[in-house]
């Protein structure tokens, strides 16, 4: 028999346990980031991430698992909900708490319902999504799924909740050798341009160094976190969502899921860019710096991390969210998608209008982002 049940905390479920389910290197759904995340402060009820993780389990054994939060507020989820809970505000109703699966704080398309290989079925997919339908009425004014791979969406929409895309802009190895048979593909002025911006980095006096993460020391932690918070004050106000601790805790769980970048100048640390990765994948996630160096953040953040991906095969490169000048810089426009379900079916019918309103148009921006890109020949 098939048990549903919901766990506050990441601890109620042993990590082996979890990462077996998992059955993937895809790293920000291993139990060590989210209990990082947690343990930390980040994921917990004072900072508005409740977890409410959904375990599946078969006469006591682990069979599936989702990560869930009860949400206070929509930061750091990266689809954009802000307008929905302004009108449940203004017809005096509540948005908060909304139900939320995602990775927080990370905008990477990943796995997000696990089951294990004998039990995953689509029709046991459809009866989860269905049983969290359920479950939100009691709980919540509205269900999220958020970063969805194709593989799962299918389920999902049986199960009847909406369909919601955006665009993110991410870099694929089409076979290259090196970084200038990657530029052969640009057209001249293009080539001539991003040439320019690393050339200039280079004359700045800026080196860089990529540091696989069990050779980053404790100093470079260190320093890699000043950077963030420096950057994300001048951002945003605000020190950023993650803490020291975090990243020490990261550090030491999961080192080979890490790629530093370092940039020095005169011998001294200036900027750090953070990716992590699995077997096919770098996900850039973290960047700071505390001197100001043109083009610094395009070098660190994108041509370290295409060339690191040419150097070990791996297929894919997702910078993260936003940034249309990725586009020029040959990482191509693709769609990413969320699923969402609301309680009341008014609001139901209303999100559904905007969504199917919204999508034709972030279609049409799709293809025209796509005749932007630097290639010779425009890639569809």
């Amino acid at each position: 028999m098939t048990d549903f049940r919901f766990v506050d905390s990441i601890d109620a479920v042993p990590a082996a346990h979890w990462d077996n389910v998992l059955g993937s290197d895809y790293p920000f759904l291993r139990h060590s980031f989210l209990q990082a995340l947690e343990h930390s402060g980040a994921t917990q009820r004072k900072s508005g991430w409740q977890p409410h993780h959904l375990v599946i389990e078969d006469q006591g054994k682990l069979i599936g698992h989702l990560p869930l939060y009860l949400k206070y507020h929509s930061y750091g989820e990266y689809v954009f909900d802000w307008s929905w809970a302004d009108a449940w505000h203004r017809n005096g109703l509540d948005y908060y708490p909304k139900l939320l699966s995602a990775i927080p704080f990370t905008p990477a398309t990943g796995p997000r319902l696990s089951l294990t290989a004998e039990r995953d079925t689509s029709a046991l997919r459809v009866e989860i999504g269905r049983f969290l339908c359920e479950h939100t009425e009691a709980s919540a004014s509205s269900l999220h799924v958020l970063f969805t791979t194709p593989q799962e969406d299918a389920a999902w929409q049986q199960a009847g909740l909406a369909q919601r895309i955006a665009p993110q802009y991410h870099w694929f190895n089409r076979g290259y050798e090196s970084f200038d048979d990657f530029l052969a593909t640009f057209s001249s002025r293009k080539r001539k341009s991003l040439r320019r911006e690393r050339r200039l980095v280079d004359e700045a006096g800026v080196s860089l160094r990529r540091i696989e993460g069990p050779d980053i020391t404790p100093q470079l932690w260190r320093h890699f976190y000043h950077c963030y918070q420096m950057t994300y004050a001048k951002r945003s106000g605000h020190g950023g969502y993650l803490n020291q601790a975090f990243f020490e805790v990261i550090g030491r769980a999961m080192p080979d899921s890490l790629l530093l970048v370092l940039a020095e100048r005169d011998g001294e640390p200036i900027a750090c860019a953070l990716n992590f990765k699995d077997a096919n994948t770098l996900y850039g996630r973290y960047w700071g710096c505390v001197r100001e160096v043109e083009f610094l953040h395009f070098e660190a953040c994108y041509y370290q991390g295409i060339e690191y991906c040419i150097e070990q095969g791996l297929k894919r490169f997702d910078p993260g969210a936003q940034g249309e000048h990725k586009i020029q810089r040959g990482f191509e426009p693709i769609e990413t998608r969320s699923r969402h379900w609301i309680v009341d079916p008014r609001f139901r019918q209303a999100v559904e209008r905007f969504l199917g309103d919204e999508s034709p148009a972030i279609e049409r921006y799709l293809a025209e982002a796509r005749q932007l890109l630097p290639f010779k020949c425009t890639k569809a």
